[in-house]
């Protein structure tokens, strides 16, 4: 039997645009060129745009879509994965190919399985970004457990801005395949808890360390300001960059409200919470990171905030946890914490 990838499906789909969007989309309507429905959900409305016919592939292809009111894009595949509401491009494909009638492909146990994004998620959308958190389950028990346990980190109360997705779609670049790696997903919030955008993490299948991949870690949504968050802020906040490297302080300032704001960059420019009155800065030692702290200091001195340095020993305080123990870092953090954040947050 004949193997069929996802473009060729895709195109094969294409030509019959008008039957699978009266199949799948059957709250729309055709209007001229066009099949009009609410979304890709299937929700009754005319924001979203299915062409119904036009070239097999490239700009214009028939069975290409897109949502003026989301700024979603897609094609037939995409409308088969979000009506249904699947997950796995496996379940997809096979919806495709009974739709169209097509032979099971033969199975294939030499490569890695590949897969093909939602492509509302590469464009980086804040709704991309919640769809992918809502697919993904609770880190107990599953690989991202496993990735921290290699990474030293246990203390893992209060982490529910952290899931696991065993499948988790992956493309290099925009002419490679997609590939598929269960990954760590975080979601980045707003002041007010609202989710803004999501963080993926790429993993090895045995959770051992990140998957090899050019880029295993990568962002979506709205970032700027805003971050991944461990405990809610009151007067006192400890904030760096990346997730393990907040969680490794964690493991011995389990109280102490945290937040990771991805990179350097973000760092210098999370917002503040208006009952804030002290702000640790959990340094990374590289020049982008000095260069964070040093901005992050002047905005807080700014705010009337008092801002302390908390400097690892080796690269990251990941680093210290990993070659030092919880021991010795817990004897590093007693000589840089405020007198009172010592009793207050600090597991003896």
């Amino acid at each position: 039997m004949a193997r069929h990838d996802a473009s060729e499906l895709a195109i094969r789909l294409g030509r019959q645009a008008e039957a699978v969007c009266r199949h799948y989309l059957s709250n729309g309507r055709r209007q001229g060129r066009y099949w009009t429905v609410g979304d890709v959900r299937n929700t009754p409305g005319r924001s979203m745009f299915v062409r119904l016919n036009g070239p097999e592939s490239g700009p214009g292809a028939a069975g290409h879509w897109s949502d003026a009111a989301t700024a979603e894009y897609g094609d037939l595949l995409d409308v088969i994965r979000e009506a249904l509401g699947l997950v796995d491009f496996n379940d997809v494909a096979e919806e495709a190919r009974r739709f169209l009638s097509l032979p099971h492909p033969e199975p294939d146990t030499t490569k890695t399985p590949t897969g093909r994004t939602f492509r509302m998620a590469s464009s980086g959308s804040p709704e991309a970004a919640r769809r992918l958190f809502a697919m993904s389950q609770p880190i107990g028990g599953t690989l991202v457990e496993t990735y921290f346990r290699n990474r030293g980190i246990t203390a893992l109360h209060g982490t529910g801005s952290l899931r696991f997705h065993p499948r988790c779609y992956y493309r290099p670049d925009e002419q490679s395949p997609t590939e598929i790696w269960p990954a760590m997903v975080a979601t980045v919030t707003d002041l007010a808890g609202r989710q803004t955008g999501a963080h993926r993490t790429w993993l090895a299948p045995d959770g051992s360390g990140k998957a090899p991949v050019e880029t295993p870690r990568r962002a979506m949504g709205d970032l700027l300001g805003h971050a991944v968050r461990f405990g809610v802020a009151g007067e006192v906040l400890a904030v760096g960059e990346g997730i393990e490297t907040v969680l490794s302080p964690r493991q011995v300032l389990p109280h102490m409200p945290m937040l990771a704001a991805l990179s350097a960059a973000h760092l210098a420019a999370i917002l503040f919470p208006p009952s804030l009155r002290r702000l640790y800065v959990i340094r990374d030692r590289d020049p982008a990171g000095d260069v964070a702290r040093e901005s992050l200091v002047a905005r807080a001195a700014s705010c009337g905030i008092e801002a302390i340095a908390l400097t690892p020993v080796e690269g990251d305080f990941n680093d210290d946890l990993r070659r030092h123990g919880a021991d010795a870092l817990r004897a590093a953090l007693k000589d840089q914490l405020h007198p009172k954040d010592l009793r207050r947050f600090m597991e003896t």
